[in-house]
């Protein structure tokens, strides 16, 4: 009995490797979709929908409908391009319309409250907010904002009691943020199924849906199943063609999975083709270090750097900047300052984690220990913070609690970069 135990075991893990071997994204699919792709109708609707606003406005008449239509259209136009100066034009022309009528409509703060949320400036988001409420804005909008800004200020508790009066089981806002706050709670399963009903309620609204289905897969890739991450992205990718994170997310499984760098690198050069975002200049790094080739590295990286340092981006890609200045570039001083900036911003375990890392890299011991054990020990933590705090953890000869932070990062490893993955199979193995 126990050798038939021992042979099905054995066929078991054998099963188990040709899965976990077998590759996940279709290079058919993408090359069919590389060579079909066309952004150019979108372009041209985002175009002309934000020039019909902006030929409404009379500056020698403001307004407050054509002004933050046109800003709204500054802000899709800016999602479609990567180009954050339609951003930025948004907000000039959001508080233009702000001070026209004595900052005494709630309307244009509302507006400017979601561009501070996408440029990571979360107080000012929730001061923007606070003056709204005073004016009067419609309690689920209140309900609703308030959960984005307390969700990202790392006011749980708040975002929780936000989430219970917008409550409705047919509501899409409702579970898309149920979602995101039981990914935050560690419950996945939860937020998987919130987020698969968002995208059922999203109904007719092809780019609800697709945000939907994308952050679902998102939410598989963090739980470690790619296959389900794929089709997801596919499915939204289906529905259309313009949706330049599901695209690439694939690139990032054939990478990560399917440890095909080329195809990954081909993915995302045609998606550098199609945005200005600086994001995919991170993945061609990721590419490279997958390769061992750290001059190449180095080269994206520093491209990177020197785009989102810039006054433009502000604070939008510190955690990026993090992973950077403590790893291929080796300036931890920069890291730290990064880090301690990022606490001005919004405190959360994982930012704090972040300023734990960073104070450790840069050999500031005491410091980091005092702020792991009063802000970061015992809190929920994602992927790459788990991981930095599991190398935290070895670095002081705690090898039990340093491999607790290992298998509960291996279980978010799509959230992890090539070496860092590599790190994390060495460590568990020994």
């Amino acid at each position: 009995m126990r050798q038939i135990i021992t042979v099905i075991a054995i066929l078991f893990t054998l099963a188990s490797c040709q899965t976990e071997n077998k590759p996940i994204v279709s290079a058919t699919f993408i090359d069919s979709l590389l060579s079909h792709y066309s952004d150019t109708a979108m372009h041209i609707a985002s175009a002309t929908e934000t020039q019909f606003w902006k030929n409404r406005i009379d500056p020698a008449n403001p307004g407050l409908v054509n002004e933050i239509k046109y800003a709204s259209g500054l802000v899709n136009h800016f999602q479609l391009t990567g180009n954050i100066e339609h951003l930025l034009m948004a907000d000039s022309i959001l508080h233009a319309a702000d001070m026209a009528f004595n900052q005494k409509e709630a309307g244009p703060k509302l507006a400017m409250v979601r561009n501070s949320i996408l440029q990571h400036r979360f107080k000012e988001a929730d001061s923007l907010l606070q003056q709204a409420k005073v004016i009067g804005i419609k309690n689920y909008e209140s309900a609703s904002m308030g959960f984005d800004v307390a969700f990202e200020l790392g006011h749980y508790g708040l975002a929780e009691f936000g989430l219970k009066k917008m409550a409705g089981q047919t509501d899409y806002g409702y579970h898309f943020r149920k979602a995101k706050l039981a990914h935050y709670k560690g419950e996945l399963d939860t937020a998987i199924a919130s987020m698969h009903r968002a995208s059922e309620l999203a109904a007719g609204n092809i780019y609800l849906k697709q945000v939907a289905l994308s952050n679902e897969a998102d939410l598989h890739l963090h739980n470690g199943d790619g296959q389900q991450a794929n089709d997801l992205y596919v499915q939204s990718i289906r529905l259309q063609a313009v949706d330049l994170h599901s695209i690439t997310q694939l690139g990032w499984i054939a990478l990560q999975h399917d440890k095909n760098d080329s195809l990954a690198e081909k993915i995302f050069r045609f998606v550098q083709s199609k945005t200005k975002a600086p994001d995919v200049l991170f993945k061609l790094a990721q590419v490279a270090e997958a390769r061992g080739d750290s001059l190449q590295q180095k080269k994206w990286a520093n491209e990177f750097v020197s785009i989102v340092t810039t006054t433009a981006y502000g604070n939008m890609y510190n955690k990026y900047l993090l992973d950077l200045y403590t790893g291929i570039l080796h300036e931890p001083a920069k890291a730290e300052a990064i880090a301690a900036r990022e606490l001005l911003n919004r405190t959360t375990p994982q930012t704090y984690a972040w300023y734990v890392w960073a104070l450790h890299c840069n050999n500031n011991a005491a410091a980091a220990e005092k702020v792991y054990q009063q802000q970061v020990s015992g809190k929920p933590l994602e992927g790459l913070e788990l991981y930095w705090m599991g190398k935290y953890m070895q670095a002081q000869n705690k090898g039990f609690t340093a491999k607790q932070f290992f298998k509960a990062a291996y279980k978010n490893r799509y959230d992890l970069g090539p070496s860092m993955v590599n790190d994390l199979n060495k460590a568990l193995a020994e």
